[in-house]
């Protein structure tokens, strides 16, 4: 009985710890996953998305009975949806850009 409990003590210490990398890379530890344009990217993208959505806001009238045509302009309907989906792409080319070293 006592030689079986030695040999399931020697098989567990002959694995290799967890912390110790087999492909011979080294883990940043403590560093950020994003790089300081990366950050700058994001708030540009960001800022993109918040004045898409201002553009949008209004056009509606004050009276319920009445029909204002403001809702279908230029601004509401192309430029704003564009701001918005610009915004949305430089958010992931911003979390996609590898940082430099």
């Amino acid at each position: 009985m006592e030689k079986k409990q030695t040999q399931v003590k020697t098989q567990s210490t002959a694995k290799p710890a967890k912390s110790e990398d087999v492909t011979g890379k080294t883990a940043n530890v403590g560093e950020f996953a994003f790089g300081k344009e990366n950050y700058r990217l994001m708030l540009i993208g960001l800022a993109f998305i918040v004045v898409g959505f201002l553009l949008m806001i209004g056009g509606g009238s004050a009276d319920p009975a009445k029909f204002n045509p403001e809702i279908f302009s230029f601004r509401r309907i192309t430029l704003a949806p564009i701001l918005i989906l610009a915004g949305y792409v430089i958010e992931i080319f911003a979390i996609m850009k590898r940082p430099k070293d």
